[in-house]
């Protein structure tokens, strides 16, 4: 009996130690982990997030990138760190989905080895040709790519990205065979596009958006399910006949598993606060995001579904990190 009253009081202890640091969080900086060098999409909307949250805290959020393996090296990080709170990860499907499948071997396991807060937003991708390339829809590229000895050729900011793997789901999807031409960013690959040294590319919305708007590119479908409202013009390829085609480049906040449940919740409410803040939607819109804002349940139920989605795309089609 007394044993189950010290267990008992045991649990109760924890429970109100994790609700009252919840309740004072936060008492210190915060530092946010981005797999990615500064200067992306990804890495403004974490910024003007962490600015937000500063503001909303009274404690400095400090956004620390540190690149490379594809976010891995930020994530390997992440599992290291004490589950206090005080150390988060802006994640993204390149490095929680695509690179476990992509190397084989990941420092973790992206469902286990990390605690979902919530879904920042996503950005759809738009299909974007050079000029001269002859198809003026996304049906008539369609007709173009299953013509017989029709060979089309790809770019994409690199082997895993969002848009490769867009690719590779669209050959799956229509029985294709595009090739891809992997470069290393999206900026070198958007220039080759404009050069017209490759006739397609698929690009995050913010990236290819201002090359659409100025002539230089056209934009013949937009990857996600619904139309963007800053390109309203531009159909999606669920319109164009294909509803079961969805995909967007997606962004979210995790911290270390282990974070008690209560801390995880109040960050995640205090994100939501602040990205419903009129100017941070505004700014965000601005830059084609999709806010979400979700719980942190819907979160995981994202990464439970794209895990092995991407697995398949990259087991179908053979790719290979390089």
């Amino acid at each position: 009996m007394k044993r189950l009253f010290l267990a008992a009081a045991f649990v109760v202890g924890t429970l109100g130690a994790g609700v009252a640091a919840a309740q004072n969080y936060p008492v210190k900086p915060v530092r946010i982990l981005i797999g990615l060098s500064p200067g992306g999409a990804t890495d403004v909307i974490t910024r003007i997030v962490a600015q937000r949250l500063t503001e909303l805290w009274g404690q400095t959020v400090i956004v620390d990138n540190r690149p490379g393996a594809t976010g891995m090296i930020a994530g390997e990080l992440l599992t290291k760190a004490v589950p206090d709170g005080y150390t988060l990860m802006t994640g993204f499907q390149s490095g929680l989905a695509v690179a476990p499948a992509l190397y084989g071997k990941a420092p973790y396991d992206t469902l286990k080895d990390f605690a979902p807060i919530t879904l920042i937003g996503s950005t759809p991708l738009l299909m974007i040709v050079h000029p001269s390339f002859p198809p003026r829809t996304f049906r008539e590229f369609v007709a173009l790519a299953k013509k017989s000895g029709s060979t089309l050729t790809y770019g994409s900011g690199g082997i895993g990205s969002t848009p490769h793997m867009t690719g590779e789901l669209l050959n799956a999807l229509l029985g294709i065979r595009m090739n891809h031409v992997p470069y290393k960013g999206e900026g070198p690959a958007i220039a080759d596009t404009v050069g017209g040294q490759i006739p397609i590319m698929f690009g995050n919305l913010p990236v290819a958006l201002p090359h659409v708007q100025n002539g230089r590119l056209r934009a013949l479908a937009n990857t996600s399910v619904a139309r963007s409202p800053l390109v309203p013009e531009v159909p999606t390829i669920a319109e164009s006949g294909f509803k079961d085609f969805a995909i967007a480049t997606w962004y979210g906040f995790l911290g270390p598993a282990g974070m008690p449940p209560d801390l995880v919740r109040r960050i995640q409410q205090d994100v939501a606060k602040v990205l419903n803040q009129p100017e941070t939607r505004e700014r965000l819109v601005a830059m084609g995001v999709d806010i979400s804002a979700n719980t942190p349940e819907q979160f995981a139920a994202l990464l439970r579904a794209e895990i092995p989605r991407y697995a398949k795309v990259i087991k179908d089609a053979n790719i290979k990190a390089e």
